[in-house]
Formats: structure tokens, C-alpha cells, sequence
């Protein structure tokens, strides 16, 4: 016979979006009890870059989650967009008074497992065979086998997938009401991590007639780029001083400026890829961050739109928890997915504008070129795209 747990709310998916509204919900004073297949040190081991908005740290501070993002982050005022080598710099503090923080993914997660053991947390990291059990009743629940080998079960009165991109939970959404809308994009990016100094202080978005680059940051002697490629391309073929060329080659300019370049230690390919699933909730099951939404990496939102799921969702699900009233959840998903599609829109924009087609012809390539110059050459345009980047209002929440 299982071991059976009873909570308020059961979240399948520890990672950011599941830990933050397990850490929300907890300091509204709800039980939830976490589970993830991957162990923690997977997690951690993970390597996944990040930008956070202002309410992503926001939340971070209000949330008492960590403040380590002040001390081993960096926060940016604006970014470089680089057309043909020359630089176009979006002051996002003198445009929409914001800044952001270059922060990855990784540390956040490592935060909030920090935060959820301090504060004792149900989380179970590791286990296997999940299987959802009675979604449709009033007390769904998972059944699975813990990191110790222990046939386990847990019961709730409500269900949060969030699962991620291959989540189980969002067919848990009834199939005849359940829409799906994806797109896959032609190039993916090849990612390097570096042993060197920095090259710019802020992230510099290259786009020239060689191709599209991303020149991040990780530390003061550890560096994150990216180069558009095919998605078939065989990242391990290239040598470090081919690599290092056609960076160079993308980000060559008049102002002379020179990428500064060490080992590479690491090699990734990330696929562009765009899905959507409506709806969001079914009953007493509710889907956030990345099994309802994935977004290409351009512009940042995957991680700050999971994060944004987390605020729409936790207050309203600690009220439904509260008082066993499904009606409490009313207005979630209606926020999320205004949210969600403004970002969808964005992060295509930025992807389109930025990248070439396979297929792109002089014509093309030349209309991009004018897009990017009544973005960058007028202050409307460096507004949108900065409050865009920066981050939307709380209000969208509908809170």
C-alpha cells in the first residue's frame, strides 16, 4: 500500500514555476506538496541562462525568496542592438525608468529549493512512475515512487501542472476543448560558454548580412554566446578558432570593435520553437510557465513569463484553496494568456526582425533592414521595444 499524503494544492513540476507558487502559496498560509522526475542536482547542474524584468525580482524581494541576485547578478539599464557592426544602444532606464538583471535561470531555481527547505517545504525531487490520479474529482492527486524507492501518493483539492515543455498535466485538459497552437522556426542558435572576461557590459543583439549573434554574460570570467545556425548543424565540428571567427565576423563594425575570446568549455544547440495551449484550467487543474507556453529565447520571456504565471495564479489559488471554491481561480487564465500572447507576439518580432530565413532574398534582407531602422532610429520605437524587454505592468495580472 502507497504512503498517502493529503495537502491543499498538489504541483507537479519543481522548477521555477512550480517552486514559486509553492513558495507564494505558502506564505499565504496554503500546504502544497512538490514533485519533480529530475533530481535537484540535475536541476542544478542544468546550465540555463536568464534575464529577470523588474517584477521578477520583484517578487524574488517580496516573496522572501533570496537577495542574492543583487550580489551575483548584474543589473543592465539597457541593451546593444548591433545592425552591420554598428551599436544602437536601448536605454530602457531613461525610456520606461526599468532596468533588468542578468541572472540565470539556474540560480533562481537554486533559490527558491533554498527558500522551500528553510521554510520546510514538502518537496520531492527525483521520483518516477508519476501518474495523476482522478483530475476530474474534488481531490485529484498524483501517485508515484519516491527517490527512496517508496510507493507514494498524494491527494490535494487542486492540481497545478507545471511540468514543463514535455509536460503530462496539459492533457489533462479534456481533448475536445483543448487547442494547441505551435510554431517551429527554420535556425536554432549554437551555444557557447567561455573561460574570458567580459566584451560589453550589457547583452549585445548582433544581426549583419553574415548572420545573427548574442554576446551575454555569465561572470567576470565566464561568457554565454550565441550564434544562428541550423537546426542539423553538428555543433562539435567546428574548431574554437572557426567559432571564434564567425563571432567576430557577425559583430565586425567601423567602431573597431573586438570580441574577447578564451577556451570554450561547454557547446549547446537551442531550437526555435513557439506553443501555446488553451485553455489553462480545467476544473480543479490549472497549467503554468512552460506546460501551457514556451517562447524562442529571444527577448528574454521564458523564464519571467513562467515567473508571471506564478503571480496571476497564487493569490487566486490560495483564496480557491482557502474556501474549497473553484470559482476563486475566476480571472487567471484570462490574465495569463493576455500575457502570454503579448509575449508570443514579442519574442516573434524580436526573432523575425533579428534572424534571417533560409529562403530570405535581397528584398527581404532589405526590408528587415527598415524595420530595424524605424525600431532603433525613433523614440516610439525604442520605447515599445524597451518596455517590451523591461517588462509589462502588475495590472495585466487583473489582480
Amino acid at each position: 500500500m502507497p504512503e498517502t499524503t493529503r495537502t491543499q494544492v498538489v504541483i507537479v513540476g519543481a522548477g521555477p514555476a512550480g517552486l514559486m507558487i509553492s513558495q507564494m502559496l505558502a506564505n499565504r498560509g496554503v500546504d502544497s506538496v512538490a514533485i519533480d522526475i529530475r533530481s535537484r542536482e540535475e536541476i542544478e547542474n542544468t546550465h540555463r541562462a536568464g534575464i529577470l524584468e523588474a517584477q521578477a525580482v520583484q517578487m524574488l524581494d517580496d516573496e522572501k525568496v533570496s537577495d542574492r541576485y543583487r550580489t551575483e547578478g548584474y543589473e543592465h539599464e539597457g541593451t546593444d542592438i548591433r545592425v552591420n557592426g554598428v551599436s544602437n544602444r536601448i536605454n530602457f532606464k531613461e525610456l520606461v525608468g526599468a532596468t533588468v538583471w542578468l541572472y540565470p535561470q539556474t540560480d533562481v531555481f537554486i533559490d527558491l529549493a533554498n527558500a522551500r527547505e528553510r521554510d520546510g517545504g514538502d518537496v520531492r525531487f527525483g521520483v518516477s512512475d508519476v501518474k495523476v490520479l482522478d483530475e476530474y474529482s474534488d481531490t485529484p492527486g498524483v501517485s508515484f515512487v519516491d527517490a527512496d524507492g517508496n510507493q507514494q501518493e498524494v491527494r490535494g483539492d487542486f492540481l497545478v501542472g507545471s511540468d514543463g515543455s514535455r509536460s503530462i498535466c496539459r492533457f489533462l485538459i479534456p481533448e475536445e476543448g483543448r487547442h494547441q497552437y505551435f510554431r517551429e522556426y527554420p535556425f536554432a542558435w549554437f551555444g557557447i560558454m567561455c573561460e574570458a572576461p567580459m566584451s560589453y557590459d550589457e547583452l549585445i543583439y548582433a544581426t549583419s548580412a553574415k548572420g545573427f549573434a548574442l554576446i551575454s554574460q555569465r561572470t567576470e570570467s565566464v561568457q554565454r554566446m550565441y550564434l544562428q545556425c541550423n537546426p542539423s548543424d553538428d555543433m562539435h565540428s567546428w574548431s574554437e578558432d572557426q567559432l571564434w571567427s564567425e563571432f567576430q565576423a557577425r559583430l565586425e563594425g567601423p567602431d573597431g570593435f573586438q570580441l574577447k575570446t578564451g577556451p570554450i568549455f561547454e557547446r549547446t544547440l537551442l531550437p526555435f520553437r513557439s506553443f501555446v495551449q488553451e485553455p489553462m484550467q480545467h476544473g480543479r487543474i490549472v497549467l503554468a510557465g512552460d506546460a501551457a507556453h514556451t517562447v524562442p529565447p529571444t527577448g528574454a520571456r521564458g523564464l519571467n513569463l513562467a515567473l508571471s504565471d506564478a503571480r496571476a495564479l497564487a493569490t487566486r489559488l490560495a483564496e480557491a484553496a482557502k474556501a474549497n471554491d473553484v470559482s476563486k481561480l475566476d480571472g487567471y487564465q484570462e490574465a495569463a494568456l493576455k500575457r502570454i500572447w503579448r509575449a508570443q507576439n514579442f519574442s516573434y518580432w524580436m526573432t523575425t526582425m533579428l534572424h534571417s530565413l533560409p529562403d530570405e532574398n535581397p528584398y527581404d534582407y532589405k526590408r528587415r533592414l527598415g524595420e530595424l531602422e524605424m525600431v532603433l532610429g525613433h523614440k516610439s520605437g525604442r520605447t515599445h521595444l524597451a518596455e517590451a524587454y523591461s517588462g509589462w505592468p502588475n495590472e495585466e495580472d487583473g489582480l
